[in-house]
């Protein structure tokens, strides 16, 4: 996994996936796995599903990235404390799914909790190889 800083610091995580490492064919798929890892979680929920590529082809002036062929996020919460009301700005969580002329790229911002991180990188790990 790579981590980079993005709009002021913020780190975002990444996983790239050629086609040939993962028994995935397209971002529904990946996005049902992702949904299966959170509803298995002991503490998380889904909160909804978004097709951020038929958004963005609906508006007038939507730009899509080159070889960008799909790309929906997973938002979800693990939703294990609530210590403030800032917390919230912080919350859901979303997991990105881009499909790509190469392949997928996963991403997701770093959460402040390690334990949440950990499991979120698990998952998108376990899209390599034969996870199914």
């Amino acid at each position: 996994m790579k981590q980079s800083l993005r709009l002021e610091g913020i780190p975002v995580y990444a996983l790239e996936i050629d086609r040939d490492e993962t028994p995935y064919q397209s971002v529904d798929e990946i996005v049902a796995y992702f949904r299966t890892r959170i509803e298995a979680h002991a503490y998380a929920c889904v909160v909804a599903e978004f097709d951020h590529l038929a958004h963005t082809r609906s508006l007038p002036t939507g730009q899509i990235g080159d070889g960008i062929r799909a790309a929906k996020n997973l938002v979800f919460c693990f939703g294990l404390t609530l210590p403030d009301p800032l917390a919230l700005a912080m919350r859901p969580r979303s997991i990105g799914i881009a499909e790509t002329d190469r392949g997928f790229v996963v991403t997701f911002l770093e959460a402040p909790m390690p334990v949440v991180n950990a499991a979120m990188e698990d998952w998108a790990k376990g899209l390599l190889g034969d996870a199914r």
